[in-house]
């Protein structure tokens, strides 16, 4: 491979699985093998903190970690809550066909039926709003994680960045 001066394409940091970040477990395991500290020797600036710099990339890709697992853990739930809401479906439904097939009259059957009908129709909108809300609360977690590490990574960025200045 050819050696540029572009740190990005040289050294440990091209190594980097980026697309790793979205399934925890491998991200986890590349994360222990990456080492930083040979990253931080590429990027030599003059007077600014290379290693300091890495250090707040290295926080940055483990609350992306985080905020992946958040959001797996979270998806992972609403499946499992579906699964749960089509059993007592099926449930539901056995238990309203035999109801049906007990009411006397036709105009009974189309009462009954009705009745089912709306119990259903409320019970599969009340589903679908739990179903939102769910994925919405882990989804809004793992936003809020990511915008806090966000604001605090600008923050020490800056900080390095007025450090470097006054050493000037």
């Amino acid at each position: 491979m050819a050696v540029s001066g572009n740190p990005f394409l040289n050294g440990e940091f091209a190594k980097f699985d980026f697309a790793a970040l979205m399934d925890p477990s491998k991200f986890a395991e590349q994360f222990e093998k990456f080492d930083f500290a040979k990253t931080a020797d590429q990027f030599k600036f003059p007077g600014l903190d290379a290693q300091a710099l890495v250090e707040y990339q290295k926080r940055n890709l483990e609350a992306v970690a985080s905020a992946n697992k958040i959001a797996l853990e979270g998806a992972q739930a609403v499946i499992r809550r579906q699964a749960e809401i089509l059993r007592q479906g099926v449930e539901e439904a056995s238990k309203a066909f035999s109801e049906l097939n007990a009411a006397g009259t036709p105009q009974d059957k189309i009462v009954k039926q009705a009745e089912l009908a709306k119990g259903a129709y409320e019970a599969a909108l009340a589903n679908l709003r739990e179903l939102a809300e769910m994925a919405s609360k882990s989804n809004g977690e793992a936003a809020d994680l990511l915008s806090t590490r966000v604001s605090e990574s600008f923050g020490e960025f800056t900080s390095e960045i007025k450090k470097t200045a006054k050493k000037k």
